[in-house]
């Protein structure tokens, strides 16, 4: 018996964060409405690694920016705690 073949294109109803942020590259990168009717899997290899790239370049510049951050100490003087400890 052959199972029921899931409906072609994405439901935006519920989305993962990762899947907002990938389909906000898709959108950028002139993919999103290919995305929206016929799912991820419609892309070409090409396409998908493009996303993939952009994810991942953005994910490397916000641990960059809060590691910095913490490098910095803005972390502990924006959190109002005495990083001396002397409260």
């Amino acid at each position: 018996m052959k199972s029921a073949k899931k409906p072609e294109g994405l439901d935006l109803t519920c989305l993962t964060e990762e899947d907002k942020v990938k389909l906000e590259i898709a959108e950028e990168i002139g993919v999103f409405d290919k995305v929206v009717a016929g799912g991820w899997r419609c892309l070409s290899a090409r396409e998908s690694g493009r996303i993939g790239g952009i994810l991942s370049r953005r994910r490397r510049q916000e641990r960059a920016q809060k590691s910095e951050s913490v490098k910095t100490g803005e972390s502990l003087s924006d959190c109002g705690c005495d990083p001396a400890g002397t409260d």
